[in-house]
């Protein structure tokens, strides 16, 4: 009965924002759309068609806020004016009862929230759709109280999901059965992914690994803070973790205030994603300006301070030299390196012609690099080459589209800290060292390093392995070798007439010459 309330509300919703028109103009039914508005019955279809669809998704709810969020991310399937729309859906939920927030930590780490903590602030300093952030103090067993931040999970959210998921499989079913153009969309995919993304940020252990993972990687960088995950208070429910405290980058002249340098700040936070995603492979994939800070504190000045691990991207080796060389091919205007890379990886089918894939990116590149390079948006040159490429059947990566959204986030934070920032300059060099470090004796002598246990083991093995080969090809060779033994000989023979005839026949042209030459004189 519930499934069914849910289901009628979703519809009434769907007729009164006018998305049905949309659905009906997107997959070209003319009759039907003239239909739709005939029926307005005071529905506003002459508002932006984006701006409707914001407005319902958050009429749904946060399932459906968290799903417009994530669909935003694909750029590739979408029209600019509705992916941009959907960029701007906030987790604007109100938050959870603290006496829930409370129930749910004492179940989960099985004990008085008095023994846990020296205090609690029950009201939540985030509320999310997934869930909502506390400040505390750490009753430590050593005496050293510690603030940290608790992140509680909303409750009921599996039951609330599944629920969800379960009617966008079946929208998902109906948009893809609609025509050729609702099976472009990939709704059954986009759905899928959907529901990836949810269950990974459901479950607050796999967040917190995350973050030790980035915590790790950024240690020598100096760059960046990334908060301690306190392992004996992290269930799947619940994650505590180190508070940190910063200036949310979105405050710009109070960064600007206390001293810090805001160009500097800009091209640090692109050598960051860089370095995550061509060192590292592993990249913080949630970087909107609500989930980075900066420290003021002097041991720690002018760092960023990055929060929420619930998105991360992986990158493989392949998938990292395939963008390197990418990017490397963009700043060399190698419209050709960039189709044939297209083909090499697989991504457009091999009976694709170079030269229209390369006509066609020229076409989408060659007006960028006729601006200033300081005009140039990386991200945006991404997206418009995704759009391009439907038409060669371009198989779009999930974990690159990520990667793109990511990007684009990065060089809005840069450009919103200083509008001068030159990602293209700022990012050329990082990866033409990058590129140099792949190919150079340093790369050699880590990949020696890597697979010098298995070397280690094999060597000792070296001479037995060999003299079993040598007395099984003995045993059970011997007429194979002595035939091989004899071809060889043959071979020796025939080699060595023809170096004789060979010297012969020069000998004979140089006394040829010296005839000539004596009859001529």
């Amino acid at each position: 009965m519930t499934r069914l309330y849910r289901g009628f509300f979703i519809a009434w919703v769907v007729f009164r924002y006018g998305l049905d028109a949309l659905a009906l103009e997107s997959f070209n039914r003319p009759g039907l759309l003239r239909l739709a508005r005939v029926l307005s019955f005071g529905r506003n279809l002459d508002a932006p068609r984006g701006r409707r669809l914001r407005e319902a998704l958050e009429r749904l709810g946060p399932i459906f806020v968290k799903f417009g969020q994530v669909l935003s991310t694909r750029r590739d399937l979408l029209p600019i004016d509705i992916a941009d729309e959907l960029a701007r859906l906030q987790d604007r939920v109100p938050p959870f009862a603290s006496e829930v927030a409370v129930d749910t930590i004492e179940r989960a780490l099985r004990r008085p929230l008095a023994e846990i903590f020296v205090s609690f602030e029950q009201e939540p300093v985030a509320s999310a759709s997934i869930a909502q952030v506390h400040f505390a103090v750490l009753r430590d067993r050593s005496g050293h109280d510690r603030e940290v931040a608790v992140k509680v999970l909303r409750p009921g959210m599996v039951n609330a999901i599944e629920k969800d998921l379960s009617l966008l499989r079946m929208m998902a079913g109906w948009v893809d059965g609609l025509s050729t153009e609702g099976k472009r969309l990939k709704p059954r995919e986009v759905v899928a992914e959907f529901d990836k993304y949810l269950h990974d940020e459901l479950d607050l252990v796999r967040e917190a690994a995350s973050g030790a993972q980035l915590r790790r990687n950024m240690e020598g960088l100096n760059l960046v803070l990334v908060p301690e995950m306190l392992w004996d208070y992290c269930t799947t429910d619940v994650l505590v973790m180190e508070r940190m405290h910063g200036v949310p980058i979105s405050q710009v002249d109070r960064l600007k205030a206390a001293g810090v340098d805001i160009p500097k700040l800009a091209r640090d936070g692109v050598t960051i994603f860089f370095t995550q995603v061509f060192r590292d492979g592993f990249f913080h994939a949630d970087m909107h300006p609500g989930n980075v800070q900066v420290s003021i504190a002097p041991e720690t000045f002018g760092r960023y301070i990055a929060l929420d691990f619930g998105i991360v991207g992986t990158l493989s080796g392949s998938d990292k030299e395939y963008l390197a060389q990418n990017f490397a091919a963009f700043f060399r205007r190698d419209y050709k390196r960039v189709a044939e890379l297209h083909i090499e990886s697989g991504w457009v089918p091999t009976t694709t012609r170079v030269d229209e894939l390369e006509a066609a990116i020229r076409t989408v590149c060659e007006p960028y690099f006729d601006r200033p390079l300081k005009e140039i948006s990386l991200g945006l040159l991404l997206m418009r080459l995704f759009q391009t490429s439907r038409r060669f059947q371009v198989e779009i990566q999930p974990q690159l589209v990520l990667l793109q959204k990511t990007l684009l986030n990065i060089e809005g934070l840069g450009r919103q800290l200083d509008p001068d920032l030159d990602l293209w300059s700022t990012a050329k060099p990082f990866l033409e060292q990058w590129m140099l470090g792949q190919v150079g004796p340093q790369k050699l002598m880590e990949q020696f390093k890597d697979h010098a246990p298995h070397y280690a083991k094999l060597i000792p093995e070296l001479p037995m392995l060999l003299h079993n080969f040598l007395k099984q090809g003995i045993s059970d060779s011997g007429t194979e070798l002595r035939e091989l033994l004899g071809e060889q000989r043959r071979t020796n023979q025939l080699l060595q007439n023809l170096v004789y005839a060979v010297i012969g026949f020069a000998l004979g042209m140089v006394a040829m010459q010296i005839v000539v030459r004596v009859r001529i004189f």
